[in-house]
């Protein structure tokens, strides 16, 4: 009788098989409704990891599987910010799924930087890499020409392409279910606090909530941009909030960065959060669950997203001149706590 495979079980659960490999190997990130539904089909498909027992007995330089016989080869993973918890937990996702197939991942931080990007793309091209997954700041439709014609995958991370794979998460989503849940717990003055350079998934965040707000009845929600996507501008966000006016009593931030931040300085100088002002971030990093208090935010699948891009390139490195562009498009849950 065939063996049942792990994308077998993904289909069954209705989740990614990044979500399968997460339940098998690190179940405590994901949610508890999701491994119940994941280990119910593990159950009635019979299914048992072989082929994780198999993969460790391969010979290290080569790896057999669904993705073909293929030597072992490296890809890049270039992402905006390694300091950020987010794009280091992305490329952890990648990296995972890359190791499991029998392939290595460099990582390279571009720094928001096109220039910066522009180099570690040629250094990943220059030494023959079998692709790169990148979060673009700077990468153009004629960059990515040449890295194909050189032979490279592409795939890029939370951006849109038609001319190659993609792996990202509904943001326009993301904003919607934030400012729903501000608009649900009574609040109507809404602020959103963003940083420069802006990525596309924060337009995207601010576009949905303001759209949500509007449609309503309240007053397009007013947008404080601070110079970066950070705690220390989260704090100085604070103190914009705190003389508005009329002051905002629910305040949607770009990432969690900003919103620890933001509630820490309130906090400080003696705001009250929730009651005063209630805060929501975007990411569900693992500091949010320790801000002075804990933070209600937008839950990304980061590692689940790293995991899909890296599936991506295997799947088109594996398929040759057969393959098929496909864009893979994750949804963002909340995750409620104190701070709203």
């Amino acid at each position: 009788m065939p063996q049942t495979s792990i994308r077998e079980v993904a289909r069954r659960a209705g989740v990614s098989v990044g979500t399968v490999s997460n339940v098998l190997n690190r179940p405590d990130l994901v949610a508890e409704a999701t491994r119940d539904r994941v280990r119910a089909a593990i159950e009635e498909l019979g299914f048992v990891r072989n082929e994780s027992a198999r993969r460790l007995r391969r010979r290290p330089e080569h790896t057999a599987g669904e993705f073909g016989d293929q030597p072992r080869r490296a890809f890049g993973v270039v992402v905006e910010d390694l300091t950020n918890p987010y794009a280091t937990d992305v490329a952890r996702g990648a990296e995972a799924a890359l190791n499991a197939a029998g392939h290595d991942a460099l990582w390279l931080s571009s720094d928001h930087s096109a220039a910066k990007e522009r180099r570690s793309v040629t250094l990943l091209e220059e030494q023959n890499a079998a692709g790169v997954l990148i979060i673009p700041v700077g990468l153009g439709a004629r960059d990515i020409s040449r890295l194909r014609a050189a032979g490279m995958t592409v795939v890029l991370i939370d951006r849109d392409a038609a001319e190659v794979c993609s792996a990202q998460v509904d943001h326009v989503a993301g904003g919607e279910i934030a400012a729903a849940h501000l608009l649900g717990i009574g609040r109507e003055r809404i602020a959103f606090v963003t940083g420069v350079p802006e990525p596309q998934p924060c337009v995207e965040r601010r576009d949905g909530a303001a759209r949500t707000i509007v449609e309503a009845g309240f007053g397009k929600p007013a947008t404080l941009v601070q110079d970066a996507l950070s705690p220390t501008e989260g704090q100085a966000a604070a103190h914009e909030v705190l003389a508005m006016s009329p002051r905002p009593d629910g305040v949607f931030c770009a990432n969690d960065l900003l919103a620890i931040g933001l509630i820490n300085e309130l906090i400080r100088v003696g705001a009250r959060v929730p009651e005063d002002i209630a805060v929501i971030g975007y990411d569900d990093i693992e500091l949010a669950a320790s801000a002075a208090v804990p933070l209600t935010t937008i839950r990304q699948p980061r590692r689940e997203l790293g995991w899909e891009a890296a599936e991506l390139a295997l799947a088109e490195l594996g398929e040759g001149k057969s393959h098929q562009h496909r864009q893979v498009v994750l949804r963002p849950d909340l995750v409620i706590r104190e701070s709203a």
